[in-house]
């Protein structure tokens, strides 16, 4: 898993897997899914991130498994 982000244009992108992307869908507004060939999520989009979270802190994350 890999995160992305880019402060021109205020977007993180989540990569699931090195697949290439086949199709996309916008599940709700500023967040968009990418998909490969066998329709599995692969990658996620998430736009306006400090917009709409200024309290982010990008530079240190935490991933928990359940």
């Amino acid at each position: 898993m890999k995160l992305e982000y880019d402060s021109q244009v205020d977007a993180a992108y989540v990569r699931l897997s090195d697949a290439q992307v086949v199709a996309s869908e916008e599940v709700r507004p500023g967040v968009v899914v990418d998909y490969d060939a066998q329709d599995r999520v692969i990658g996620i989009e998430i736009l306006h991130v400090r917009k709409e979270r200024p309290d982010i802190n990008l530079d240190r994350l935490e991933l928990e498994n359940v």
